[in-house]
């Protein structure tokens, strides 16, 4: 018997339609799960990675005792005012004739003894006004109260090898000038006698080494060398006399390399003694 047409039509549309369905269940899990994808996760460690240890924190070097003695007084009385007020305020005017000389330095001058039966300069009126550790500002502050107001004949100034090794603060070679020119200044002014010290041979620090002062402090006696030519000051080389191959003070004169010893001092006398001559007589 021959089946009417609209049961073969609806038969048909049948089976197209489960064959579309077919088709569509691979394509929709195709799209939502794609194999060739790498994992975005690290798989969890079978192992907890070692810890680095800390690293080790630089440590400051200890400061001594004469250093936060130093660093205080520098804050409370930058010029050490006080260190000879009293001395000065004792000392009185010089006796009639008396050719007074105050020595104005650093630790350099401090040791060294002048008066005394065994100074280098015993029965000389030369005062002593050296303070350890000083730069030329902090001397050109106390310049007046401790050479100007003892009315010398005339002032010996050595000093710079403090600034170079920055002990208050960075400086210039032109500012250490600088400093030295105004005490030599003020001094003239005042009617006393400008003697004009080189700086002492220095290879390092022991205080403060890697500065390699050597070059610097040659550079800063070449100033001074003219400086006191050109104005009339006798000239005072210590560095010639002194140096050893480095340009630094040999173990001969000294233990530190900065400080002199008695035999460096025995060198220094008579050429100091030398150019105050020179000094007084002009």
């Amino acid at each position: 018997m021959e089946k009417p047409l609209s049961r073969v039509i609806l038969r048909n549309a049948l089976l197209i339609g489960a064959a579309l369905v077919g088709l569509a269940g691979p394509a929709r899990l195709a799209g939502q799960e794609p194999g060739n994808v790498p994992e975005t996760k690290a798989p969890a460690p079978t192992q907890a990675a070692p810890v680095a240890p800390e690293a080790a924190k630089p440590t400051a070097p200890p400061v001594s005792a004469y250093q936060k003695a130093h660093d205080e007084q520098v804050l409370t009385d930058f010029p050490w005012l006080t260190r000879f007020k009293d001395a000065d305020a004792a000392l009185g005017p010089p006796a009639p004739g008396e050719k007074r000389v105050v020595f104005m330095g650093d630790s350099i001058t401090q040791g060294w003894k002048l008066d005394g039966a065994d100074g280098s300069f015993p029965g000389k009126p030369y005062i002593n006004r050296g303070i350890s550790g000083q730069t030329t500002p902090q001397m050109l502050v106390r310049f007046r109260q401790d050479v100007i107001a003892l009315n010398p004949s005339a002032v010996v100034i050595l000093a710079g090898i403090n600034d170079i090794a920055g002990n208050t603060g960075p400086e210039t070679l032109e500012q250490i000038e600088d400093n030295l020119t105004s005490m030599a200044e003020l001094a003239t002014a005042n009617h006393i006698r400008v003697v004009l010290c080189s700086v002492m041979p220095a290879f390092d620090f022991p205080w403060r080494p890697g500065l390699s002062p050597a070059s610097k402090v040659v550079t800063l006696n070449a100033w001074i060398k003219q400086y006191a030519t050109d104005n009339g000051y006798p000239y005072v080389d210590y560095h010639t006399a002194m140096k050893d191959l480095r340009n630094g003070l040999p173990a001969t004169l000294s233990k530190d390399g900065v400080h002199p010893l008695p035999a460096g001092y025995a060198i220094m006398a008579p050429l100091v003694e030398a150019g105050i001559e020179k000094a007084l007589a002009q």
